[in-house]
């Protein structure tokens, strides 16, 4: 063998023999989205067979979270009564589904048994897409024409009027106290993406009430500003467990708009051109964690995704930091230093590289279960091969449940079953809502801290056990965690298999 085969194999198993550095905590989410249209006419039969395979296929990767699209244009797919039913569920806007379910309430009670966090996404102040031709007569475009405003084909709720913060937060209040989600998760759409020559109709907003901005500019980013810490009270006043994420476009500021801050790109900026201050929500606390979309490949020439990944790590660390990954794009493209392979190797190892960087969201979703470019293959099997409990968040409760009561192997009709009983809380900081289940040899330690012990992460208070020679003695050892995944002390069971 030539010293260049050599060297080109080990290459490649370094790349992927990363299963040791496999953390035990760590967001693994992925995007379903609906604004495509892949649910369109699909009726409520197929389109729940298709979602109950995408999430079996995902937790067979390893995914953790769901981050599903719920309100994509002023609307909704969930029983609401503010806001008319999709036409990215049922084709017409306003129309209910039919046989009627509520998808919302499906995907969490899918989710929650897989052992899945659900985070509902809703898209905040886009109102109509370029594609939808026919609104409801209760959309709220119908009903108060004069708080949106046309742009591009788009309509956009105003972000200079109040009455649409207050409209949107108590669209999110509604949500967050009905139903039983993890997280609420807003993505890229503050003020319109920029059409050239195509100039944001709010002067005469601005010239009638400016709040004392002499810039237009600064005083569009006080709008987003002043709604992203109202829409976070909003979260905290309702259920102070569900987590608040925002995922923003990839770049924060080019280097040559602000030398001393920004990243060494070109491209377009949340800053000056979305009027999002993304750094400066996480470093006031305004949201509970960041999803940068870094969706280009490693060597692009306007926005490289090593420059991005490391700029992200280094300025916005003071809240949970997940990127945001494109499979596609990283499929498509080769390893710079290992053109036989494409780029996911060489990505995952920044991520664990940098130590600011707590966990992953796929887009989409759809592309990971379709396995292109065996990036599902590779999750499953590789980064992704042993289960993972969820970044903690101490600065929303940092409360240790009490451990599971009386641990116990019962024979049943179907097989040995380890049961147990939760144990008591007096607040929803100390409810346990999860079972961490691990197991050891006999003799083995007990170390709960690799992930390669746990077996289950699991809302049941039991596990079903496996049947093996009936003379082989394992120790089991379950956990509690409450909503924010704080993980009590073990209780411990010596069982023969």
């Amino acid at each position: 063998m030539s010293a260049k085969k050599y060297i080109l194999i080990i290459i490649l198993l370094l790349s992927v023999c990363v299963v040791d550095a496999a953390q035990k905590r760590e967001f693994r989410g992925a995007w379903i989205q609906c604004v495509n249209g892949q649910f369109l006419g699909m009726g409520t039969e197929k389109m729940q067979r298709t979602l109950t395979y995408q999430l079996d296929e995902l937790q067979k990767d390893g995914v953790n979270a769901i981050i599903f699209q719920v309100r994509p244009e002023c609307d909704a797919l969930y029983q609401s009564s503010l806001e008319p039913w999709s036409r990215f569920l049922t084709g017409v806007q306003g129309v209910a589904p039919s046989p009627y379910w509520d998808p919302l309430q499906w995907m969490i009670d899918e989710c929650h048994k897989r052992g899945m966090e659900l985070h509902a996404w809703i898209n905040p102040f886009r109102a109509k897409t370029k594609v939808t031709n026919e609104l409801s007569p209760i959309h709220i475009a119908k009903r108060y024409p004069q708080l949106i405003f046309p742009y591009d084909g788009l309509y956009i709720l105003n972000p200079a009027k109040a009455e649409n913060r207050e409209w949107i937060c108590r669209v999110a209040g509604d949500i967050v106290r009905r139903y039983d989600i993890d997280g609420l998760h807003i993505d890229d759409y503050f003020y319109p993406y920029p059409v050239a020559g195509l100039a944001i109709p709010d002067m005469n907003d601005y010239q009638s009430n400016n709040n004392g901005y002499s810039d237009i500019r600064d005083w569009r980013r006080h709008n987003v500003d002043i709604f992203i810490k109202q829409l976070h009270d909003t979260i905290q006043a309702n259920k102070p467990w569900v987590k608040f994420g925002v995922s923003p476009f990839g770049i924060y500021r080019n280097k040559k708009n602000a030398p001393e801050i920004g990243s060494n790109t070109n491209g377009l900026q949340n800053y000056d051109d979305l009027y999002a201050d993304v750094l400066l929500w996480i470093n006031e606390g305004w949201i509970d964690y960041c999803v940068p979309q870094i969706y280009w490949e490693i060597g692009n020439k306007a926005a490289d995704y090593d420059t991005l990944i490391r700029w992200w790590s280094q300025y916005a660390a003071k809240r949970p930091l997940f990127i945001g990954e494109d499979i596609e794009r990283t499929a498509k493209y080769a390893d710079l230093n290992v053109p036989q392979q494409n780029q996911m190797a060489a990505k995952y190892q920044l991520h664990e590289q940098l130590p600011n960087i707590s966990g992953t969201v796929l887009w989409y979703a759809k592309a990971a279960v379709d396995n292109v470019g065996n990036y599902g293959t590779m999750l499953r099997t590789n980064y992704w091969r042993y289960p993972a409990l969820q970044p903690l968040m101490p600065f929303i409760d940092k409360t240790i449940p009490a451990a599971p009561k009386k641990l116990r192997p019962v024979m049943t009709s179907d097989g040995k079953v380890l049961f147990w009983d939760s144990p008591k809380s007096k607040s929803w900081r100390d409810e346990a809502v999860k079972y961490v289940v691990y197991r050891f040899k006999a003799k083995e330690k007990i170390d709960i801290e690799n992930p390669s012990n746990i077996v289950a992460i699991t809302t049941n208070t039991w596990y079903r056990l496996p049947e093996e020679d009936g003379k082989t003695k394992y120790v089991y050892v379950v956990t509690s965690l409450n909503r924010l995944s704080n993980e009590s002390k073990i209780v411990k069971k010596a069982i023969k298999l």
